[in-house]
């Protein structure tokens, strides 16, 4: 008999040889119907691994982010089955479940797939699934995978197993078709009810862009026909509000390949929308008690080696700048702590001046790959709205919750209210990627998951996640979508103190070592800027609109009236446009209306005469009429009841 333990911690006894299926079926029927995968021990296991040992079971099913993964991570091996049904002469690499749904790269010479080839791949698909295969997983020698790939001339799958040790290579099994695999299936193609192949794109071999460049297929499938056609009504509605697509509209950025690619160029009305991003936490940290500080776009190389950041990051950097100084070398400046590490030396420091609170909002650099780019989410140069505190031990957990009070805060205000918090530590199988003693990571590690628990926060500990230098606590936030972004960051650093030789004087006259936090609200600015674009639509609230009021003239001879009540308005810091072109009232309402301005002023002649306005709100018509201030009342009372709800929060 084996033990086998449950998540509420109740045991139960099986015989040896037990399935995953059987002990779902002993818990009950609904159960064992729903189970797509489990865990046992903490390995993904199928619902057909049979049991030999004593352990504890997670079960998981469609609704689980574990179960997703492996139902998408089945899906691909449909795929790779289909595409090797319809082109028998291509070469599989790999197709991993991502966040939402999942992909297979293969090469397929010098063929280019069609969108109509995509529609018979799942035409395929849906054939293969509808025969109710099972996947079964089995071992193999290093040899036999080998001798496989050998036979089908697959270059790729060769190089995967020759970096596999031999003991541990398996493979899933379905119908006549096989690939290498780790595990982590759903119990037979049959579950799979509804799939749709999303779209082609280009894909080096391993990332490199060195290598042959593949063919990547994306897809989405479903246990339900029902849930694929909301999400497919979920991503029109996304196209609708691609950042990038607002963007241009609303003429807030752009992008120029002279000036360079993932180098964003703020326009007019975006440098104001970020420009009130930026001045809104500016006076939030002001209260706090943070002090503004600017550093430079570059700093020698020997900063970085100091920090780390050149082992870690040199490979993702621009190319160094050499200058005319023999052996003097600079790089693009990929992070602002370093910086701020070297702020903070200018002078001693005693226990009784700390915490010491900089902040910046500095631009960094990063080489990203020109396929890895993508709008203002992936750029190579972004201004992150960074700050560092330096303070002594007993200061750090008070210090933490306050910039968990500010995070939170930066979110009421904008809307974000659905988020899970992640406690980020480190990998400790691989303590080649972090830098710093065990025993600081683990004061560090610890004292964010008090901080969270404190708080009250709903987080999780995902292992692996922390930065090279420290943990972190990580915010991830769901949008109108329900799609889920991480919007900023909170990390403990005992290492850079370290590195740069940091120290204050304690009240013992000794010198000690300050703990640093990074922190970082909006994360980067580019990246929260697009996010809240797709999270309102381009509705942004009205003290952050770039044009709050949008005034138009029925006609020329109301031009005079119209410039009256716009210079009204700006005296009063109400920000205001006038729409005094020759064209039809109605035409200017509908453009007025596709720009997402909040509110629209109707000044004809009814309105010069009587001195007053005619009201209508974005998306809801008109208001009715009043006088200008009695319109500025409202606009400052619906900007009031807005802060004051956040600051509530």
């Amino acid at each position: 008999m084996i033990q086998i333990k449950f998540l509420d911690n109740s045991v139960r006894s099986f015989d040896e040889g037990t399935t995953v299926l059987d002990v779902a079926k002993n818990i009950s029927e609904g159960l064992a119907r729903n189970v797509i995968s489990a865990k046992f021990n903490n390995q993904t296991v199928e619902t057909a691994t049979a049991l030999h040992e004593d352990g504890d079971i997670h079960f998981y099913t469609w609704r689980e982010e574990e179960g997703k993964k492996a139902f998408w991570h089945s899906s691909a091996h449909v795929l790779a089955q289909a595409i090797m049904d319809l082109y028998p002469q291509a070469k599989l690499t790999i197709g991993p479940a991502i966040e939402n749904g999942f992909y297979y790269d293969a090469d397929f010479g010098a063929h280019s797939i069609t969108e109509k080839e995509l529609q018979n791949l799942e035409k395929k698909f849906i054939e293969f699934a509808r025969q109710k295969f099972e996947f079964k997983m089995r071992s193999a020698s290093k040899n036999e995978a080998l001798d496989l790939y050998k036979k089908q001339k697959n270059p790729y799958k060769l190089e995967l197993v020759e970096n596999l040790e031999d003991g541990t290579i398996t493979f899933c099994d379905h119908a006549d078709f096989t690939d290498l695999c780790r595990g982590g299936h759903i119990p037979n193609t049959g579950f799979i009810k509804a799939v749709k192949l999303l779209n082609v794109a280009g894909a080096y071999w391993r990332g490199d862009e060195n290598n042959k460049q593949l063919t990547r297929i994306y897809g989405i499938s479903f246990p339900k026909q029902k849930e694929l056609t909301e999400y497919l009504e979920l991503l029109e509605e996304a196209k609708k509000r691609d950042h990038r697509k607002l963007g241009k509209e609303l003429e807030l950025f752009t992008f120029s390949l002279k000036v360079g690619q993932g180098l964003p160029l703020w326009l007019p009305k975006g440098a104001a929308l970020r420009g009130r991003l930026e001045d809104f936490l500016k006076d939030a940290q002001k209260k706090a008690g943070y002090e503004q500080v600017i550093s430079p776009h570059i700093g020698n190389k020997e900063l970085y080696m100091t920090s780390g950041h050149y082992e870690k990051y040199g490979s993702d950097s621009f190319q160094p700048i050499e200058t005319p100084a023999e052996g003097e070398t600079f790089l693009l400046k990929p992070m602002n702590c370093p910086h701020h590490c070297e702020i903070y030396k200018t002078k001693p420091w005693s226990y009784k001046e700390l915490p010491k609170r900089y902040a910046e909002f500095g631009t960094v650099y990063r080489y990203e790959q020109s396929g890895e780019l993508h709008g203002l989410t992936r750029v190579r140069g972004f201004t992150q709205d960074d700050a560092h505190i330096f303070c002594t031990p007993g200061q750090l957990d008070d210090e933490f919750k306050k910039v968990i009070d500010l995070v939170l805060y930066v979110f009421g205000s904008l809307g974000f209210d659905d988020f899970q918090a992640q406690v980020s530590i480190r990998d400790k199988n691989k303590p080649e990627k972090y830098i710093g003693d065990t025993e600081n990571w683990e004061k560090a590690e610890r004292a964010i998951i008090d901080a969270a628990q404190q708080k009250n926060l709903d987080f999780v500990v995902e292992e692996g996640e922390a930065a090279f230098y420290g943990p972190k606590l990580d915010f991830m936030v769901k949008d109108a979508l329900g799609r889920k972004w991480q919007l900023g960051t909170i990390q403990v650093d005992y290492n850079l103190p370290e590195r740069f030789d940091l120290t204050y004087k304690g009240s013992d006259n000794e010198l000690h070592r300050p703990i640093m936090i990074h922190r970082a609200p909006f994360g980067s600015l580019e990246r929260f800027v697009a996010i809240l674009l797709e999270h309102t639509g381009g509705n942004f609230p009205l003290w952050l609109a770039p044009t709050q009021v949008n005034l138009l003239s029925v006609s020329e001879k109301h031009e005079k009236y119209a410039k009256k009540v716009l210079n009204f308005l700006e005296n009063n810091e109400i920000r205001a446009s006038l729409d005094n072109r020759n064209e039809t009232i109605g035409k200017k309402i509908r453009e007025a209306e596709l720009s997402k301005v909040p509110f629209m002023l109707i000044l004809g002649e009814k309105e010069a005469e009587n001195e007053n306005i005619s009201v209508r709100k974005h998306r809801q018509g008109d208001v009715g009429s009043m006088s200008v201030q009695a319109f500025i009342d409202l606009i400052e009372n619906e900007i009031s009841k807005s802060i004051s709800n956040f600051e509530n929060k």
